[in-house]
């Protein structure tokens, strides 16, 4: 029978770390698998990437393996010192391997190790990747294409169906987008949902702030004012007296959900500009007439 150089088949040197033996047989079981080659002989090649793999991934076969040393060339007439058989415990031949591979190792590598077995057939690896969505589509869904990541199964584009309420740092799993696997199906996609800052809106969890202007007459003597809110605008009673900084909450106008958010109108009193010589009279007028000290509190205490 022809010897069988494990570690010329898998392009590795004979003192190649366990890493570098399983990143040579991944590439080259993708290389060679008979659903994607298009090689004449890529059926023989991907079992003998297989049987290789088998053999130097398992510390035992390894050291077994090498008791041969690297006197004999790779398709070299060989025959197992006398006796081999029976110090391996006289295993019957399984059929999946080269009768090289048999008469060393008998039946003791089998269809059930990491080789032929699970990791031959092995799923991809999952890819994580990011997505920045605006506030809106958080609180309406949308559909989203986007370009597949590095590492992914394929090129191209995508399309993200993005759950209407869902937060910033959630995670949205694409099935079988990610690294392709070797025989077995692909990894996922994961990609971690960032949402974009507002113009007008800030996000806490599921509940969103907006800051109100409002006149002091507003503040002062109370007023109904137009509010907008991701779902759209309403009026607001704003009571008299209000200050600034006060919150007024909308229940239920935050991302929806389960428990959805709400909505809190932060207000601001917002101080005409002192700009032209009426308004200054206003003021002046306020001033002499109104006898309303800010710091009175401050003052007595």
């Amino acid at each position: 029978m022809e010897y069988k150089d494990y570690y010329k088949i898998l392009g590795v040197s004979r003192d190649a770390s366990q890493d570098d033996i399983k990143k040579a047989y991944r590439r080259l079981a993708r290389k060679y698998h008979p659903d994607v080659s298009k090689e004449a002989d890529a059926e023989d090649k991907f079992k003998e990437v297989g049987e290789a793999y088998e053999v130097l991934r398992d510390a035992q076969k390894r050291a077994q393996y090498d008791q041969f040393g690297s006197n004999y060339r790779h398709g070299q007439s060989f025959t197992p010192p006398p006796g081999w058989e029976e110090n391996m415990g006289g295993f019957a031949g399984s059929g999946n391997f080269s009768s090289f591979f048999e008469n060393l190792f008998g039946g003791m590598g089998g269809m059930g190790g990491a080789g032929m077995g699970d990791s031959f057939f092995a799923k991809g690896e999952d890819v994580n990747a990011k997505i920045t969505i605006s506030l809106e589509d958080a609180f309406n869904g949308a559909t989203k294409t986007i370009r597949r990541p590095a590492g992914a199964s394929q090129g191209g584009t995508i399309n993200v169906k993005i759950p209407a309420g869902i937060s910033s740092g959630k995670n949205i799993r694409l099935n079988g987008q990610g690294k392709a696997g070797v025989g077995g199906k692909a990894g996922d996609l994961y990609l971690e949902v960032q949402i974009a800052p507002h113009k007008y809106y800030r996000l806490d969890g599921k509940d969103i702030y907006l800051d109100l202007p409002l006149a002091p007459w507003e503040a002062a003597l109370g007023a109904k004012v137009t509010v907008p809110t991701l779902a759209g605008k309403i009026n607001l009673t704003i009571p008299a007296g209000a200050r600034s900084g006060q919150k007024m909450r909308l229940k239920g106008r935050g991302l929806p959900g389960k428990e959805p958010g709400d909505e809190f109108v932060v207000l601001q009193i917002m101080t005409p500009p002192a700009d032209s010589d009426k308004a200054k009279k206003l003021y002046m007028q306020m001033a002499e007439e109104m006898a309303f000290n800010p710091r009175d509190a401050l003052e007595k205490a």
